[in-house]
């Protein structure tokens, strides 16, 4: 057995032990009574190895025929068309007219447009989605005239949808006398309604005072 130098530190032998009995190498031996034992031997090795050489993977002959199955769809599916793109006009909407109008609701005026809404006073028996005609028109203007009321403009009309019956922010009212320990704290919200303006009509057959443009 090859023997082999070590070199430690001088404090290894102190703690440490080296043991320098050699043990035997293992060996293996095989005895045959003859020479047919031997052939018989060689052949069986043979013979498996040949048996490992020819074993085939199945895994890999079914994965290469799905490959070809997939190749062979792909190469038999037509051609996808050309997708073809209609440019459509746009749908033209009419533009509306551009009016406006001043209108009366209880003893206030508001200058309303189609379209918009306002908050006004609450209007009594009025519910929501209610449609509603507002007759006391003091003027109605257009980008070219004008039709002024005296005092108002005859068969015109707003129309308009009610969309809330709800209440004005709150308002302190605070009452104080001095020198007698009076002081009154009392808030109110003043009840109102919210209504859109759907349109302003019946105002073309009154005369109409043109703008000079």
């Amino acid at each position: 057995m090859a023997s082999a130098t070590l070199s430690l530190c001088p404090s290894f032998p102190t703690h440490c032990r080296i043991s320098t009995k050699q043990y035997p190498s293992p060996t293996f031996s095989f005895s045959f009574s003859n020479n047919s034992n031997l052939r018989s031997l060689s052949l069986s090795s043979l013979n498996l190895s040949l048996s490992s050489s020819s074993r085939t993977f199945p895994l890999l002959s079914k994965f290469s025929e799905s490959e070809a199955a997939v190749l062979e769809s792909e190469s038999g599916s037509p051609e996808p068309e050309a997708a073809e793109f209609v440019q459509t006009s746009p749908v033209q909407v009419p533009k509306r007219e551009e009016v406006f109008a001043v209108v009366m609701i209880g003893s206030r005026q508001y200058i309303v447009f189609p379209g918009r809404f306002i908050y006004t006073q609450r209007l009594k028996g009025a519910n929501v989605n209610d449609k509603i005609i507002l007759n006391k028109v003091l003027l109605i203007g257009t980008r070219t005239s004008t039709y002024i009321g005296k005092p108002v403009v005859t068969n015109a009309a707003v129309h308009a949808v009610v969309e809330e019956q709800g209440l004005d922010p709150k308002v302190i009212v605070f009452k104080y006398k001095k020198k007698k320990n009076y002081r009154r704290n009392i808030g109110h919200r003043q009840p109102n309604t919210r209504i859109r303006i759907t349109g302003i009509t019946g105002y073309q057959d009154y005369p109409a005072v043109t703008l000079e443009s």
